[in-house]
């Protein structure tokens, strides 16, 4: 545990996570990793996590909807099931966000690749280079090169 300063009066753990859900959605095992170094033992931290839960403060899926919405606007649906993995999301939300992004992935692709580049490439080179950057934001190949065909078209 930190020390205490002299002139700040001591934040409960409850207040604490208040404080971070009102700022942003966090996943449990996400919030549970900021508060661990300020809780008491693990027993409190959990308690104090079951009941988020139960009073709608903290909820996984709610999470997964809001990173979903944000992030699914400029990646593609396996970077963004990657975050989730990463932040401790249980599987069964992934899923459904993953079969909510796949079902628009081609559009998201669209328009990120419309952003970037806007034109086809016009050799082997300027199609790796798209295909490449289309890749790091989390598109399939399959998908990228079904964006790439279309646009020929």
């Amino acid at each position: 545990m930190r020390p205490r300063s002299a002139n700040l009066p001591e934040v409960s753990l409850k207040d604490r996570a208040l404080r971070l859900l009102s700022r942003r959605e966090h996943s449990r095992a996400e919030l549970e990793k900021k508060l661990a170094p300020h809780a008491e033992s693990a027993e409190d931290l959990q308690t104090l996590l079951d009941d988020l839960v139960q009073q709608g403060f903290l909820s996984d899926a709610r999470y997964a909807e809001a990173v979903a919405r944000t992030r699914g606007a400029r990646f593609g649906s396996r970077r963004v099931v990657q975050e989730l993995r990463q932040k401790g999301v249980a599987e069964s939300e992934v899923a459904k966000v993953a079969a909510e992004l796949g079902e628009i992935e081609l559009s998201t692709a669209r328009a990120v690749w419309q952003k970037k580049f806007g034109a086809l490439p016009i050799d082997a080179a300027g199609k790796a280079r798209q295909v490449r950057f289309l890749q790091s934001r989390g598109f399939g190949l399959e998908t990228i090169l079904r964006l790439l065909r279309d646009a020929a078209d």
